[in-house]
Protein backbone atom coordinates (compact mmCIF):
# COMPACT_ATOMS: atom_id res chain seq x y z
CA UNK A 1 0.00 0.00 0.00
CA UNK A 2 1.22 3.38 -1.21
CA UNK A 3 1.29 5.96 1.97
CA UNK A 4 -0.82 8.99 1.52
CA UNK A 5 1.42 11.89 0.30
CA UNK A 6 -1.28 14.16 1.13
CA UNK A 7 -0.56 13.78 4.82
CA UNK A 8 2.92 15.26 4.65
CA UNK A 9 4.55 17.48 2.52
CA UNK A 10 6.33 16.39 -0.68
CA UNK A 11 9.95 16.20 -1.26
CA UNK A 12 10.16 19.13 -2.80
CA UNK A 13 8.31 20.92 -0.79
CA UNK A 14 10.14 20.36 2.74
CA UNK A 15 13.19 21.07 0.14
CA UNK A 16 12.00 24.10 -0.63
CA UNK A 17 11.21 24.80 2.94
CA UNK A 18 14.53 24.03 4.23
CA UNK A 19 16.21 26.26 1.94
CA UNK A 20 13.88 29.11 2.50
CA UNK A 21 14.27 29.01 6.03
CA UNK A 22 17.97 28.70 6.53
CA UNK A 23 18.59 31.87 4.27
CA UNK A 24 15.40 33.86 5.60
CA UNK A 25 17.18 32.98 8.93
CA UNK A 26 20.58 34.13 8.30
CA UNK A 27 18.66 37.39 6.77
CA UNK A 28 16.82 37.76 10.26
CA UNK A 29 20.19 37.36 12.21
CA UNK A 30 21.97 40.08 10.29
CA UNK A 31 19.03 42.78 10.51
CA UNK A 32 18.52 42.04 14.14
CA UNK A 33 22.55 42.24 14.53
CA UNK A 34 23.12 45.57 12.59
CA UNK A 35 20.01 47.52 14.10
CA UNK A 36 21.21 46.24 17.70
CA UNK A 37 24.52 47.55 17.25
CA UNK A 38 23.05 51.02 17.55
CA UNK A 39 21.09 50.47 20.50
CA UNK A 40 22.03 49.62 24.36
CA UNK A 41 21.04 45.89 23.19
CA UNK A 42 24.03 45.74 21.08
CA UNK A 43 24.10 42.31 19.15
CA UNK A 44 23.00 40.20 21.84
CA UNK A 45 19.15 39.92 20.56
CA UNK A 46 20.77 38.68 17.16
CA UNK A 47 23.08 36.40 19.60
CA UNK A 48 19.96 34.56 20.78
CA UNK A 49 18.22 34.66 17.57
CA UNK A 50 20.91 32.95 16.30
CA UNK A 51 21.26 30.13 19.13
CA UNK A 52 17.72 29.41 19.39
CA UNK A 53 16.44 29.65 15.92
CA UNK A 54 19.40 27.09 14.13
CA UNK A 55 18.51 25.03 16.59
CA UNK A 56 14.83 25.23 17.02
CA UNK A 57 14.65 25.21 13.31
CA UNK A 58 16.80 22.51 13.03
CA UNK A 59 14.46 20.09 15.85
CA UNK A 60 11.48 21.71 13.76
CA UNK A 61 12.43 20.39 10.30
CA UNK A 62 13.50 17.04 11.94
CA UNK A 63 10.52 16.15 13.95
CA UNK A 64 7.97 17.85 11.15
CA UNK A 65 9.29 16.05 8.14
CA UNK A 66 11.46 13.54 9.41
CA UNK A 67 14.56 15.24 8.09
CA UNK A 68 17.24 13.75 10.41
CA UNK A 69 19.27 12.10 7.91
CA UNK A 70 18.74 14.93 4.98
CA UNK A 71 20.45 17.16 7.51
CA UNK A 72 23.39 15.30 7.73
CA UNK A 73 21.90 14.81 11.57
CA UNK A 74 21.67 10.70 11.85
CA UNK A 75 23.35 8.06 9.05
CA UNK A 76 25.80 9.10 6.90
CA UNK A 77 29.75 7.57 8.05
CA UNK A 78 29.56 8.68 11.27
CA UNK A 79 32.79 7.11 11.95
CA UNK A 80 34.93 8.48 9.43
CA UNK A 81 33.45 11.78 10.44
CA UNK A 82 34.21 12.05 13.88
CA UNK A 83 37.74 10.74 12.40
CA UNK A 84 38.45 13.22 10.54
CA UNK A 85 37.52 15.78 13.18
CA UNK A 86 40.18 14.85 15.23
CA UNK A 87 42.49 15.17 12.41
CA UNK A 88 41.42 18.32 11.56
CA UNK A 89 40.44 19.48 15.18
CA UNK A 90 43.90 19.13 16.25
CA UNK A 91 45.84 20.83 13.44
CA UNK A 92 43.33 23.80 13.66
CA UNK A 93 43.62 23.66 17.66
CA UNK A 94 47.47 24.33 16.81
CA UNK A 95 46.49 27.19 14.47
CA UNK A 96 44.20 28.68 16.70
CA UNK A 97 46.47 28.68 20.25
CA UNK A 98 49.18 30.02 18.03
CA UNK A 99 46.90 32.56 16.66
CA UNK A 100 46.05 33.35 20.02
CA UNK A 101 49.48 34.33 21.89
CA UNK A 102 50.99 36.23 19.07
CA UNK A 103 47.98 38.29 19.34
CA UNK A 104 48.67 38.58 23.61
CA UNK A 105 51.77 39.31 22.58
CA UNK A 106 51.19 42.57 20.92
CA UNK A 107 51.49 45.72 22.88
CA UNK A 108 47.73 45.99 23.19
CA UNK A 109 47.02 42.40 22.59
CA UNK A 110 45.08 41.87 26.16
CA UNK A 111 43.06 44.87 25.17
CA UNK A 112 41.85 43.16 21.69
CA UNK A 113 40.61 40.25 23.57
CA UNK A 114 39.29 41.91 26.78
CA UNK A 115 35.80 40.92 25.54
CA UNK A 116 35.90 37.76 25.20
CA UNK A 117 37.71 37.36 28.58
CA UNK A 118 34.20 39.34 29.46
CA UNK A 119 32.19 37.11 28.20
CA UNK A 120 33.51 33.60 29.11
CA UNK A 121 35.07 34.47 32.87
CA UNK A 122 32.77 37.67 33.98
CA UNK A 123 29.76 37.12 32.30
CA UNK A 124 30.28 32.84 33.14
CA UNK A 125 28.99 32.01 29.93
CA UNK A 126 32.32 30.06 29.66
CA UNK A 127 30.04 26.53 30.11
CA UNK A 128 27.58 27.88 27.53
CA UNK A 129 29.61 27.63 24.23
CA UNK A 130 28.99 24.00 23.07
CA UNK A 131 25.38 25.17 22.68
CA UNK A 132 26.98 28.06 20.71
CA UNK A 133 28.82 25.66 18.47
CA UNK A 134 26.12 22.66 17.61
CA UNK A 135 23.45 26.10 16.64
CA UNK A 136 26.49 27.13 14.37
CA UNK A 137 26.83 23.88 12.69
CA UNK A 138 23.36 22.93 12.71
CA UNK A 139 22.49 26.07 10.51
CA UNK A 140 25.64 26.14 8.07
CA UNK A 141 26.94 22.63 7.63
CA UNK A 142 23.51 21.26 8.67
CA UNK A 143 20.44 22.53 6.94
CA UNK A 144 21.38 25.13 4.72
CA UNK A 145 24.77 23.07 3.26
CA UNK A 146 22.46 20.12 3.08
CA UNK A 147 19.79 22.22 1.27
CA UNK A 148 22.28 23.71 -1.53
CA UNK A 149 23.95 20.16 -2.01
CA UNK A 150 20.16 18.84 -2.02
CA UNK A 151 18.85 21.44 -4.74
CA UNK A 152 22.23 20.67 -7.29
CA UNK A 153 24.44 23.31 -6.21
CA UNK A 154 28.05 22.07 -6.79
CA UNK A 155 29.60 20.92 -3.77
CA UNK A 156 32.82 22.68 -3.96
CA UNK A 157 30.38 26.37 -4.69
CA UNK A 158 28.38 25.08 -1.18
CA UNK A 159 31.10 24.89 0.75
CA UNK A 160 32.77 28.20 -0.41
CA UNK A 161 29.66 29.99 0.14
CA UNK A 162 28.52 28.74 3.88
CA UNK A 163 31.69 29.57 4.94
CA UNK A 164 31.34 32.97 3.91
CA UNK A 165 28.14 32.81 5.08
CA UNK A 166 29.43 31.68 8.70
CA UNK A 167 32.22 34.04 8.17
CA UNK A 168 30.51 37.09 7.95
CA UNK A 169 27.82 36.19 10.82
CA UNK A 170 30.87 36.45 13.04
CA UNK A 171 30.44 40.48 12.51
CA UNK A 172 26.95 40.36 12.64
CA UNK A 173 26.06 38.69 16.27
CA UNK A 174 29.64 38.81 18.34
CA UNK A 175 29.15 41.38 21.32
CA UNK A 176 33.17 42.08 21.39
CA UNK A 177 35.16 44.57 19.98
CA UNK A 178 36.21 44.48 15.86
CA UNK A 179 39.17 42.80 16.78
CA UNK A 180 37.92 40.30 18.04
CA UNK A 181 35.45 40.01 15.62
CA UNK A 182 38.16 39.85 13.03
CA UNK A 183 40.00 37.23 14.67
CA UNK A 184 36.78 35.04 14.83
CA UNK A 185 35.92 35.29 11.46
CA UNK A 186 39.71 34.81 10.27
CA UNK A 187 39.51 31.52 12.18
CA UNK A 188 36.03 30.55 10.62
CA UNK A 189 37.19 30.68 7.06
CA UNK A 190 39.50 26.71 7.60
CA UNK A 191 37.04 25.62 10.04
CA UNK A 192 34.30 26.12 7.80
CA UNK A 193 36.33 24.69 5.04
CA UNK A 194 37.51 22.09 6.22
CA UNK A 195 34.13 21.10 8.30
CA UNK A 196 32.05 21.49 5.36
CA UNK A 197 34.14 19.34 3.35
CA UNK A 198 34.43 16.46 5.77
CA UNK A 199 30.15 16.71 5.92
CA UNK A 200 30.21 16.74 2.49
CA UNK A 201 32.01 13.58 2.14
CA UNK A 202 30.66 11.89 5.12
CA UNK A 203 26.88 13.03 5.24
CA UNK A 204 27.18 13.54 8.73
CA UNK A 205 27.20 17.02 10.66
CA UNK A 206 29.11 15.55 13.78
CA UNK A 207 32.17 15.91 12.92
CA UNK A 208 32.30 18.97 11.79
CA UNK A 209 30.79 19.72 15.00
CA UNK A 210 33.86 18.25 16.72
CA UNK A 211 36.78 20.33 14.87
CA UNK A 212 34.40 23.20 15.77
CA UNK A 213 34.28 22.35 19.16
CA UNK A 214 38.18 21.09 19.53
CA UNK A 215 39.19 25.01 18.30
CA UNK A 216 36.63 27.11 20.56
CA UNK A 217 38.04 24.94 23.71
CA UNK A 218 41.59 25.66 22.61
CA UNK A 219 40.79 29.13 21.87
CA UNK A 220 38.65 29.40 25.03
CA UNK A 221 42.23 27.91 27.28
CA UNK A 222 44.40 30.34 25.48
CA UNK A 223 42.45 32.85 26.85
CA UNK A 224 42.49 31.32 30.48
CA UNK A 225 46.02 30.72 30.56
CA UNK A 226 47.34 33.67 29.22
CA UNK A 227 44.66 36.80 30.64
Amino acid sequence: MQPDKAQSPSVSESLSARFTLSFGLMATIWIVGLAGHFTVLKEWPALCIYVLGSIGLVLYMGKQNGEWEKMYLSGGNLRKSLVWGVIAGTLLLIMAMMNTVNMMKQPNGAAMMSGMQYLLVNRSLLYLYPILVIAEEFLWRGIMLSAMIEKGFNKHLSVLLTTLFFLLNHFAVAPVNIMERAMMAMMAFPLGIIGGYIVVNTRSVWGSVLVHMIVMTSMIAAIQIIL
